[in-house]
């Protein structure tokens, strides 16, 4: 339990932000949510917790951790699309670096317990030779989002080292579920239930035959409450061993929502991992976590999400 202690997300608004804070709210902690709403959505906010519209990149944040004085940190505000980094890495950097920087000064000052990252696995280890990967592979990104979620997870490590600001970093593989933005291009699950139910013919980038290991966002919460008081100091990648390719994923959603068509294709996109999946092994021996949401159901979930949304949205305008 809380034993009334403060948890402060960042990206609070946002598709895993908004779960980890109802997961604490049932907890009984105090939350405080800082979000810029650049993603994030007002709809995802829970009323019980306090909520702060900044960026991590201003200094503003900084006063408002001071006048919190959260005992845990929640960072998962980033940058998270792979093509938009491509584009701006400056922008990519500036958000994902020097803004966990910030969080990380103000948190030492303060005496924050704890900050538990979440970091990519999907992104961080590149196209690896095996999969698998470890959690001790050699990371080597091939696009600046992914570097500039390691580099940031390099300072977490040199904060633990210099000032005993104590840390976990969970590296995600693809995260999917509810509340996830069918409008980004980070969420293909998301974005699939969206067009399938509106009638609307999906696009696949490549062939479909790009593999990823997708983990529902109830199980990645867990992971992260799991993490409060285990794992010091540490890496963990946070996934569930299994590679999908994009195009079993179209046919397990298209059988859920009784979709007729064939996909549309576009080329690849600059930047994009092949074939990625993650051994979550170490996170069950020293955070005693698996994921327990099968891939079936957590489809299923995010269907009725989505279709549940859709209904709302018509019988608003009906």
């Amino acid at each position: 339990m809380a034993d009334g202690r403060k948890a402060l997300v960042t990206g609070g608004a946002g598709f895993i932000g908004s779960h980890m804070v109802d997961r604490l709210l049932e907890l009984e902690y105090d939350v405080v949510i800082m979000d810029n709403l650049s993603t994030g959505k007002i709809k995802n906010l829970n009323p019980e917790a306090v909520f702060h519209h900044t960026d991590i990149t201003q200094k503003t944040m900084g006063d408002i951790i001071q006048r919190e004085q959260p005992d845990l940190v929640f960072h998962m505000a980033a940058q998270t699309s792979v093509t938009e980094s491509t584009k701006n890495p400056i922008d990519d950097t500036n958000s994902n670096v020097a803004g966990t920087l910030r969080v990380l000064e103000a948190s030492r000052r303060v005496g924050v317990e704890k900050i538990i990252y979440s970091c990519t696995g999907g992104a961080l280890y590149g196209d690896p030779k095996t999969t698998p990967c470890m959690d001790d592979t050699v990371p080597a990104p091939v696009s600046p989002y992914g570097m500039s979620k390691w580099i940031a997870e390099q300072y977490m490590e040199f904060y633990y080292r210099q000032y005993r600001l104590n840390f976990t970093s969970l590296r995600y593989g693809n995260v999917y579920g509810p509340r996830q933005d069918p409008n980004g291009e980070a969420g293909v699950i998301a974005i699939f239930c969206q067009s399938m139910l509106d009638g609307k013919q999906p696009q696949i980038y490549g062939d479909g035959t790009q593999e990823r290991d997708f983990i529902s966002v109830l199980d990645v919460v867990e992971a992260n409450i799991a993490a409060i008081d285990c794992g010091d100091g540490k890496t963990f990648n946070i996934a569930t061993s299994d590679a999908t390719s994009v195009n079993q994923i179209f046919e397990m959603i298209r059988n859920i929502t009784g979709y007729k068509w064939p996909p549309l294709h576009a080329p690849q996109r600059t930047g994009e991992v092949y074939k990625i999946a993650l051994d979550w092994s170490r996170a069950a021996k020293d955070l005693d976590w698996s994921p327990k949401i099968s891939l079936e159901e957590g489809l299923q979930m995010t269907v009725d999400y989505f279709k549940t949304g859709i209904e709302s949205s018509r019988s608003q305008t009906g």
